[in-house]
């Protein structure tokens, strides 16, 4: 079973969540703050973090922000009702979805299950024998290895942004609206709303121009989606 990283300085918090993912077969890791984690997520000890974002010594945004720099850990933050243009700045950060406080341990735990099966679908459904690797133009993918390159340099992508840019980039100068994004990168019990997509394209957006200033392959279409240009 998968390995879960609980980051929270609440302490109520930590006991309760693990007691429940304990009981669901999870190996759970606690830390009261994200100094704290920082060491064990940066070595991949886990297979997916939940983040709370208001924490001392290091908050869940800067976790993040460094996290980022070395891997693409799958990560969920718990954030306040208050807290909606952290959201908003986690997800443009390379979250991969979020669920507010108070939540409903169910809710956050279906929400793990839910993220850890979409890093896994490639692995577990992708013929050995079979080619995984798409090209588009400058682009090319690995699904079974979950790699990207543009132009021959590697971007590093969450699976959420993987699953979306695959969706698009599959069928070029065809249009994507949120709903079939949503549909190709969350499981169909997991509610996001149409900020939630934008947040992620534009993220995928900013990894490569990092790389290729002139990036313009995925294009907004005002009120109706998104589509991929080859290049």
């Amino acid at each position: 079973m998968a390995s879960i990283a609980l980051v929270d300085d609440d302490r109520n918090i930590l006991t309760s969540v693990s007691m429940v993912l304990e009981s669901e077969g999870f190996e759970v890791s606690t830390f009261s703050d994200g100094a704290a984690a920082l060491p064990v997520l940066s070595r991949g000890e886990v297979d997916l973090a939940v983040l709370d974002i208001k924490m001392p010594r290091m908050d869940g945004m800067e976790l993040l922000r460094r996290l980022r720099q070395k891997n693409d850990l799958p990560v969920i933050f718990l954030t306040s009702k208050d807290e909606e243009i952290d959201e908003v700045l986690g997800l443009r950060m390379g979250a991969d979805d979020y669920v507010r406080k108070p939540f409903s341990q169910r809710l956050l735990l279906e929400r793990i299950r839910a993220v850890l099966r979409r890093r896994a679908a490639r692995m577990e459904e992708a013929d050995p024998d079979a080619d995984t690797i798409m090209t588009r133009g400058k682009l090319v993918m690995d699904s079974l290895r979950h790699t990207v390159t543009w132009d021959g340099a590697s971007i590093s992508l969450t699976v959420t942004e993987f699953l979306i840019l695959q969706a698009l980039a599959q069928r070029p100068g065809f249009v994507k609206n949120r709903d079939q994004l949503m549909d190709a990168a969350y499981d169909d019990q997991v509610y996001v709303d149409d900020r939630t997509i934008d947040s992620h394209i534009k993220r995928v957006r900013k990894k490569f121009k990092k790389v290729d200033e002139g990036f313009t392959s995925i294009e907004t279409l005002y009120g109706v989606g998104y589509r991929y240009t080859e290049v």
